[in-house]
């Protein structure tokens, strides 16, 4: 099995920060893309960015300038810094990681259990 572990989540004021982290462990052998995702209460689960094994990355519109992914493949854990933080992006965030288990075996999406950010004064 493969489980993805998210931290980092809290309660933050409007313009200030927070630093998610996400550690996947198991039986893995190699990881593809991962992502950082987050779902607002009464609405649909969006893209917040991604990374591959290679270093390429991919960002939602309104996070470009304000968040950063990034990635140490060696330690299967994936980081999202967040900057000038806005009440909209409230959510629950969830990690999401492409993972082939086996080399011989396709890979498959594995989820966090999400971790909530709240931004608020």
């Amino acid at each position: 099995q493969v489980q993805l572990v998210e931290s980092g989540g809290g309660l933050v004021q409007p313009g200030g920060s927070l630093r998610l982290s996400c550690v996947a462990s198991g039986s893995i052998f190699s990881i593809n893309t991962m992502g950082w995702y987050r779902q607002a209460p009464g609405k649909q689960r969006e893209l917040v960015a991604a990374t591959t094994s290679d270093g390429s990355t991919d960002y939602a519109d309104s996070m470009k300038g304000r968040f950063t992914i990034s990635r140490d493949n060696a330690k299967n854990t994936v980081w999202l810094q967040m900057n000038s933080l806005k009440p909209e992006d409230t959510a629950v965030y969830y990690c999401k990681a492409n993972v082939r288990r086996l080399f011989w075996q396709n890979a498959v999406d594995y989820w966090g259990q999400g971790t909530q950010v709240t931004v608020s004064s």
